[in-house]
């Protein structure tokens, strides 16, 4: 696998639970579909965090871009299938678009 320099300017942070029983399905589409999609937009996930306890979302995924364009791309048709792909094996669902800053953000 090759190495990947990037400058990010922005990051996209997704947090959500996946839904009962759909987790398989879930899994396949995230692996098989979104990070590849993503990948080819230009936007590489960066950290990806499984909460075990506490009152939090169980899925917390960054994903980071050089990309100038980051209004563009939320409104794109591509990044709105996707989006509500994922949300069909999600519930309390949130994205925060932000400047990358290299820190964890909650």
């Amino acid at each position: 696998m090759r190495s990947i320099q990037l400058r990010p300017k922005y990051t996209i942070i997704l947090k959500y639970d996946i839904l009962p029983g759909v987790q398989e399905r879930y899994f396949r589409f995230v692996m098989g579909e979104f990070i590849p999609a993503m990948q080819e937009m230009g936007f590489y996930m960066h950290r990806a965090w499984h909460v075990l306890w506490g009152d939090y979302p169980e899925r917390h995924i960054e994903f980071i871009t050089e990309n100038e364009n980051i209004t563009e791309f939320i409104d794109s048709t591509r990044w709105l299938e996707l989006e509500s792909k994922l949300q069909d094996y999600t519930t309390n669902y949130t994205r925060r678009v932000q400047h990358f800053t290299g820190n964890f953000q909650v």
